[in-house]
């Protein structure tokens, strides 16, 4: 039996020169936790070449939506960024990933924090009902160096108010606070510079992050990933996995390299 379902692309969006999303169909026997990941591929030489890809799609959406940065010499990025409608992609029948809601011990306040495409398991977890049963307040915070980097922004701000499963968990509890380094916006800073100083909760009104009350999961560049986990260690939280549920977790498989063709490799299927 394949490990691999073969499924079609649907839609492709370039936000950026160098970041682009795109959907395909989901074979209805396909099941995923909200946050986790999958393997992703295009048959080369009659040979899947696979890499890691975080879902961004809710577990109930009929299709499968993944958020890439483009590498121009990544063996399989560069090929995924020339997706057209109708292209067949290798989606892996298997996902995983300490990125969901089970591995971290109930709270009062859930920050996700991620930068570039570190978002995309988050727009999985914020698309899940779920995680607004768990939590007061979900408070998303994406770091970005430009402004038009902002990928799903008008989604999070604009149409997940109105959704008809979300809207009243989405307007009620999810904070959104995106952030840049480079270009002038509102919200100016590395996101680890506003947690640290104070300035993210004065501005969203909650206290400074506390491990009694505060659940964090970490997905982005290694030096967020490295500068995020000293700061919560350093106010007393605890890092969790799978199985061991505690204060924060962080999403190892892309802890050292963030879609930078992490996994380059061919793989037969079975």
């Amino acid at each position: 039996m394949s490990t691999f379902n073969r499924e079609s692309v649907l839609s492709v969006h370039h936000w950026t020169d160098n970041l682009f999303s795109f959907t395909t169909t989901r074979d209805p026997s396909f099941r995923f936790r909200s946050g986790e990941f999958t393997e992703i591929g295009l048959k080369v030489d009659e040979k899947p070449l696979l890499r890691a890809c975080s879902l961004a799609s809710g577990q109930y959406e009929d299709r499968l939506e993944f958020f890439a940065v483009k590498v121009p010499d990544g063996p399989l990025t560069s090929r995924l960024q020339h997706l057209k409608a109708g292209d067949e992609i290798l989606v892996s029948c298997e996902t995983t990933g300490t990125l969901v809601i089970d591995n971290l011990e109930h709270g009062r306040n859930l920050y996700l924090i991620g930068t570039g495409t570190g978002l995309a398991p988050f727009l999985s977890v914020i698309k899940d009902p779920e995680t607004y049963l768990r939590f007061e307040n979900v408070v998303l915070l994406h770091g970005c160096r430009c402004v038009a980097e902002f990928a799903y922004g008008e989604m999070i701000t604009d149409k997940l108010p109105s959704d008809e499963l979300l809207g009243d968990f989405v307007r009620y509890q999810l904070i959104y606070y995106p952030t840049v380094t480079r270009d002038p916006f509102h919200n100016r800073g590395r996101i680890t510079d506003l947690i640290a100083s104070g300035k993210l909760c004065t501005e969203i009104e909650l206290p400074e992050l506390d491990p009694q009350h505060d659940r964090v999961m970490i997905c982005g560049s290694p030096a967020l990933v490295r500068d995020a986990r000293e700061l919560l260690i350093a106010k007393g939280f605890v890092e969790g996995n799978d199985g061991e549920p505690a204060q924060f977790v962080v999403e190892k498989a892309f802890a050292e390299r963030k879609w930078s063709e992490p996994r380059r490799r061919v793989l037969h299927e079975s």
